[in-house]
């Protein structure tokens, strides 16, 4: 299993087993049938053999789903008979979306890193082609797999391990539209997608940029209906879900967060889009992002209380990469934050007073759009201490060891939560002019892509070697 959501196996009776039997590798499994000979899994669905009674769950709704039998011990995978992929896909789960999130956010970075050569908004932009042709191959392949398997469709919403990364799916949409805005000012509206902004080098770009800001309207206002809905539906499906699959306290981890981090990326879609909208718009797309930033933060604090006990009580999870996921939500709300305050002093220029009655009576509007900024920076800063104080945590939990050194999806929580940390010192560094603040914000970047590929290299291995997307290796199981 590849998630520390529910870390548990089924006890095995010590009469069961063989006292011949050596101490093997923890990378696999294998099951024993009447003849006490030990055999690999068999994946047949036609296979009607019989567990114990209690050594696994009974769902009348999974009742065609090929699963494995009693766990005794465990083999190396690469020992056991090659499957065939149309099995295999039977556990390419949600987690995978977290290749496309994490490559996201790496090609975000690029876009908007403060020290720049000729050529670094090429690189970042073949990486986000890359990230759309993943996003493709994922989305097709767990489609196949919902439609080959029916029964893992509902298992996906209902079995903790998997339910709590559907929502990596629309995190990879936000980043995905992130991305969309930054490279369109980079590549066709010359590094101006403003709304009433100077676009006079090219009048054919700027006759469109009106249709550009239309759609990320639309796009901003359905991604915020959406995850907000799906938060809601998720976490209720975890608050009622069978006794015995239901979480438990003792094994909590921040990926816990997960359901409702996608809310809190509206304020990021809204920090990015609310420049090319009209006053109105920005304003209402501004405070809209405000309150879903509040919101996500909120509830994230509210598991992490919860989460440090659980770390003072029972010590460090098994997955160490996924205590990154903690430095997510203080790092991307500062850094949305001060995003959506870099254009209220736009947006208060071009409103009538009388239209926001915060703006009445108001004799130097220069002096209370500074204030805005100002305080978001501060709470920026404020924030990303909490950050940064997570990160080392991590960090120092990855450096001590885990007991599971085998890759696992969990892997990719070091890069896209960093990223959040990455923009976040980026924005502080510009708004408190500190050239020293951007330097780490660029050192931070490199750190990043270098994380980017080493982990996609293991991840790659990881298939080829049968460490996941193998029965009982994945958040399926």
């Amino acid at each position: 299993m590849n998630s520390d959501v529910q870390d548990h196996h089924p006890a095995v009776p010590h009469a069961a087993r063989g006292t011949s039997h050596q101490s093997v590798p923890s990378n696999s499994t294998v099951t024993t049938v009447n003849d006490n000979s030990m055999v690999p899994f068999n994946l047949d669905a036609t296979d009607t053999t019989t567990p114990p009674n209690g050594a696994y769950d009974i769902d009348t709704d999974d009742a065609n789903l090929p699963e494995p039998r009693h766990l005794l011990e465990r083999i190396p995978t690469v020992l056991q008979p090659s499957i065939p992929w149309r099995k295999r896909l039977m556990h390419f789960t949600f987690a995978w979306y977290t290749v496309t999130l994490s490559t996201s956010g790496v090609s975000l970075v690029l876009a908007i890193t403060p020290h720049r050569f000729r050529g670094l908004s090429t690189i970042g932009l073949v990486i986000f082609l890359l990230d759309l042709l993943f996003f493709l191959v994922i989305t097709a392949s767990i489609t196949l797999r919902f439609v080959l398997y029916k029964g893992t469709f509902r298992r996906a919403f209902t079995r903790p391990n998997e339910a709590l990364f559907v929502p990596t799916f629309f995190l990879s949409i936000a980043a995905i539209l992130c991305n969309v805005a930054e490279y369109a000012r980079i590549f066709i509206f010359n590094d101006d997608i403003s709304y009433g902004g100077s676009h006079s080098s090219n009048n054919s770009t700027a006759s469109s940029l009106p249709a550009f800001a239309t759609f990320l309207c639309i796009a901003f206002w359905f991604f915020s209906a959406l995850t907000f809905l799906a938060s809601v539906i998720q976490y209720h499906l975890l608050f009622t879900v069978k006794a015995e699959r239901r979480l438990s306290l003792t094994t909590i981890t921040p990926a816990w967060v997960l359901p409702i981090f996608p809310v809190m990326l509206i304020g990021t879609l809204a920090g990015s889009f609310s420049r090319t909208q009209p006053p109105e718009s920005a304003m209402a797309m501004i405070c809209a992002g405000l309150a879903a930033q509040g919101l996500g933060l909120l509830v994230s604090f509210f598991f992490f209380s919860s989460y440090l006990s659980r770390l003072m009580a029972f010590g460090l999870p098994a997955q160490r990469p996924g205590m990154f996921i903690a430095v997510g939500p203080p790092s991307f709300t500062g850094a949305a934050v001060i995003s959506m305050a870099s254009d209220i002093p736009r947006v208060f220029s071009q409103l009538q007073e009388s239209r926001v009655a915060i703006l009445t009576g108001v004799g130097d509007m220069a002096t209370l759009t500074a204030g805005v900024k100002l305080g978001a920076i501060w709470l920026g800063v404020f924030l990303w201490g909490l950050g940064f104080w997570f990160f080392v945590s991590a960090v120092a939990g990855c450096v001590a060891g885990m007991r599971d050194k085998r890759f696992h999806l969990s892997w990719w929580s070091m890069v896209f939560p960093n990223v959040g940390f990455t923009i976040a010192s980026i924005k502080i560094g510009t708004g408190l002019g500190s050239e020293g603040v951007l330097w780490m914000g660029s050192g931070m970047t490199v750190a990043l892509v270098l994380a980017w590929a080493f982990i996609g290299y293991r991840c790659v291995r990881a298939v080829v070697k049968r460490e996941i997307v193998w029965p009982g290796h994945d958040e399926d199981s």
